[in-house]
């Protein structure tokens, strides 16, 4: 077992539900705590139904912490719930990209598995192949905006980062999901200086 895994633990029992908490969008579905732990066998048939191997860090999520509840928006999905995408080809220049469940062919193109609920058509992924393997992206399926690849090298470090910034009171929008080097497209969130 990965030894960031203890510390997650205590760290999420530390952080309470509070109802109507603004910092925390899409925290009443959850509550702050993780669903039922998933074995090694539930794990492991669903990759093989999908031809896939899960990133380690997130795969280790799974089985020691929690296989759905908390995490950032509406938490994380049941594994059942999980589905796998692709990143659209690049548009015109300077547009954003968007992720497709429809074009899974044969694995020709990087496999993302769509992990957390962000609402509407905004999505946040694992990539499961390809070049950014283990990194969480956030983005809108449509392409409005994104993707947006994060600076934590695994899911641990990603879900660390966001439970240190919910026990100190900050918002999702200000978790800062990715690296100013990597951002794709300007933050959506970022509202413009007033004047």
């Amino acid at each position: 077992m990965d030894p960031r895994i203890p510390r997650l633990r205590r760290k999420l029992a530390a952080i309470p539900f509070q109802p109507l908490r603004s910092h925390s969008f899409g925290e009443e579905q959850h509550k702050f705590f993780p669903g039922p732990r998933l074995a090694e066998a539930r794990v492991a048939a669903f990759e093989d139904d999908h031809d896939i191997v899960l990133p380690d860090a997130y795969r280790q999520f799974l089985r020691h912490v929690g296989g759905s509840g908390a995490a950032p928006y509406y938490g994380l999905m049941p594994l059942e719930r999980c589905s796998l995408l692709v990143m659209n080809p690049q548009g015109g220049t300077g547009a954003a990209r968007g992720f497709d469940g429809t074009e899974l062919r044969a694995h020709e193109r990087d496999l993302f598995l769509h992990i957390i609920e962000m609402g509407c058509t905004d999505v946040c992924v694992i990539a499961v192949t390809g070049p950014l393997t283990g990194r969480v992206l956030i983005g809108n399926s449509d392409g409005y905006w994104g993707p947006n690849v994060s600076s934590a090298t695994d899911f641990l470090d990603w879900y660390e980062r966001w439970l240190n910034h919910m026990s100190a009171g900050r918002d999702n929008r200000a978790l800062e999901l990715t690296s100013p080097r990597l951002r794709a497209h300007p933050d959506r969130h970022r509202m413009a200086p007033k004047v």
